[in-house]
């Protein structure tokens, strides 16, 4: 047995931890194995399905890159992505813009009852989008609040069957989005206002900065992670819309709400075009991987 801080035999080496490079890889085995066989393996399949003309029951065939052509030359299939396109501003920008005022805001001004505030502002992200919907819908229907609301102070001109307006409906729907998602971004953005330190705020007082330069200068630099990942979030969620429109729209009036992942449960289940429904599966999933991996590459970009 060795003394106390006598060297190791010659020859002999420690290994750190994780050495060879093959038990590091064996660690993270049982995830990749669920990962390969739960997303990519239907990825795979989906993207073989995008290949050929399906319906479901019969014998696949092969359409080349008819499906995808699709995409670009069938106004049926160009609208859903342009409406998912346009619902990223409710979806994504003004719960990021919101947020950011709110937060500045209960950073800034202490009042009493604030905790409750943030709960009240926060409870739509822990409700189901079942019930969210479901709850909007009879809110937005021709007989709803809203409706009796504007009737009852005297506005009842501006009343409408809001989820059955061509021109109103995708507009209704995206303000249940900036609803259900202001409350994630108020609470990513309190949480990181904490981290800044008040020695910059002090700093830009001194300066003589008031409340908007103080934010410009000092909060929303400081927030720039927080702005990332609230942005990864809700663009995410905003292109994976499913929940909201099959519960209160089901894509119409006509086409005029329909989003590519509704477009892909009615094309897959409803009209029985299952190889057009998974070639706008994939597009969905291009399109939100170079949206997330843009905003990280711009925010990486300000950080160097």
């Amino acid at each position: 047995m060795k003394a106390p801080g006598t060297t190791p035999r010659s020859g002999y080496r420690r290994r750190a931890p994780g050495e060879p490079r093959a038990i590091g890889y064996l660690y993270i085995l049982p995830a990749l194995v669920v990962y390969a066989v739960f997303l990519l393996y239907p990825f795979g399949q989906s993207v073989w399905l995008s290949f050929v003309h399906w319906d479901g029951l019969g014998v696949a065939a092969p359409a080349g890159f008819d499906n995808y052509r699709d995409l670009f030359g069938d106004p049926a299939l160009r609208a859903p992505f342009a409406h998912a396109l346009l619902l990223l501003l409710f979806y994504s920008a003004l719960p990021v813009a919101i947020g950011l005022l709110l937060a500045a805001v209960m950073s800034r001004v202490r009042v009493r009852g604030m905790t409750f505030f943030r709960t009240v502002l926060f409870l739509p992200q822990v409700l189901a989008l079942i019930v969210v919907g479901v709850a909007w819908r009879s809110i937005l229907a021709p007989d709803g609040l809203l409706n009796d609301t504007l009737r009852a102070v005297g506005l009842g001109s501006l009343a409408r069957p809001w989820l059955g307006d061509y021109t109103w409906a995708l507009p209704a729907v995206g303000v249940v989005g900036t609803w259900v998602g202001t409350g994630l971004c108020m609470i990513l953005f309190l949480a990181g206002a904490q981290r800044i330190p008040r020695e910059l705020y002090e700093a830009a007082r001194m300066d003589g900065a008031g409340p908007v330069r103080e934010f410009l200068s000092v909060t929303l630099p400081g927030l720039r992670p927080q702005i990332a990942v609230a942005l990864t979030l809700t663009i995410i969620a905003g292109l994976r819309n499913f929940d909201l429109i099959y519960i209160t729209t089901s894509g119409g009036p006509g086409n005029a709400t329909s989003v590519p992942a509704y477009e892909v449960y009615h094309r897959a289940f409803e009209t029985n075009q299952v190889g057009s429904a998974a070639a706008v599966g994939v597009a969905l999933t291009v399109l939100i991987f170079v949206l997330t991996v843009t905003v990280s590459r711009l925010v990486e970009g300000r950080r160097s």
